[in-house]
């Protein structure tokens, strides 16, 4: 199959499914059997997945050591992944492996630990990323958690499973205005 065939059947291809499985650590995957949907995943010749698409949500994660390494065991182009659901599970932080993923559009981190408001700065730099959710962390209880999230990622669409409108960003800009200092250089003086 040519890259052009897998980029152009690759998006409707149903996700690689290892949500409620009660995995501890990301290696797991690799003995564990992925949920199967209504239609079954398609595999290249390697039997590696040919899908877009990893389901992690509803287990017990705390960290996602070995992520890409895994990634690349199970998916025949992790370079391709654009959806990540890692909803309802134990992160703390963001960790910086998700944005090596350059073609991540959707990304689920509700209902897990993650407590650093700051943590979102890391997503930053995921040029496709539009649909990001926080809810349910106890960053959302930060004030001016929507308004940070949207200033800092500016390309989302839909935050916390709603749209964002122009009034959402209008808002966002002004509470950033209102609360985000700007860095200011360092001025050298002379020492006489």
């Amino acid at each position: 199959m040519s890259k052009r065939d897998y980029m152009n059947t690759s998006v409707q291809e149903p996700p690689l499914d290892y949500s409620f499985k009660s995995i501890h650590v990301i290696q797991d995957l690799v003995s564990e059997e992925p949920r199967t949907g209504l239609r079954p995943v398609k595999h290249s010749k390697s039997g590696k997945s040919l899908t877009q698409s990893l389901w992690l949500n509803n287990n017990v994660l705390n960290d996602l050591k070995d992520f890409s390494q895994v990634v690349s065991q199970l998916l025949q182009h992790p370079e391709n992944l654009a959806w990540i659901d890692l909803s309802f599970n134990d992160l703390t932080s963001i960790d910086p492996v998700l944005t090596t993923f350059f073609n991540l559009s959707v990304l689920y981190l509700h209902g897990n630990s993650i407590h650093r408001l700051g943590e979102i700065n890391k997503l930053s730099v995921l040029p496709r990323l539009r649909s990001l959710t926080l809810h349910g962390n106890p960053i959302e209880e930060e004030k001016g958690y929507r308004q940070y999230v949207l200033c800092n990622l500016p390309r989302i669409t839909t935050f916390d499973f709603s749209g964002v409108t122009k009034a959402d960003r209008t808002t966002a800009e002004v509470w950033k205005r209102m609360n985000i200092k700007p860095k200011k250089g360092r001025v050298k003086q002379d020492v006489l």
